[in-house]
């Protein structure tokens, strides 16, 4: 399912007519900065896994039962 330039335009019509004008660029920034936080979490966790830090351990596995 490809989105051609005729769909983007509508789609770009619906946010401008949703958020208005004043709204778009800070829109715009909390996305990117949503964009840029995932992908800097993305990275580091796979660097953990891969330099052999302890991770954590299942959801299934049974915590210890303190005495």
């Amino acid at each position: 399912m490809d989105v051609g330039a005729p769909e983007l335009l509508v789609i770009l019509v619906v946010v401008l007519v949703l958020f208005g004008g004043a709204q778009l660029p800070r829109l715009a920034r909390s996305i990117g900065e949503a964009q840029r936080e995932f992908r800097r979490s993305s990275t580091d966790s796979s660097a953990a896994s891969t330099d052999g830090r302890a991770s954590a351990p299942p959801l299934d596995a049974e915590a210890p039962r303190p005495s």
